[in-house]
């Protein structure tokens, strides 16, 4: 496997995390549980900036590297 198919598996699972997360804050009646929840979701968001800007980042230096590759 590469780093980019295990980032993008890491991004797959967040975005479920991130589903699950947001399915449970509407089902519950909680209001601790609701934002924490919320939490969790935002949490998920960043995670998965990061992963986003990091598989941009391998894409764009592997295209970079390419280029000064050829003659």
């Amino acid at each position: 496997m590469t780093v980019q198919s295990d980032l993008k598996k890491a991004i797959a699972a967040a975005e479920a995390a991130k589903g699950t997360y947001s399915m449970a804050a509407e089902s519950t009646e909680d209001q601790t549980a609701k934002q924490k929840y919320l939490q969790m979701k935002a949490d998920m968001d960043n995670h998965l900036m990061f992963l986003n800007n990091r598989v941009n980042y391998l894409c764009n230096n592997i295209n970079l590297n390419q280029q000064q590759q050829e003659p």
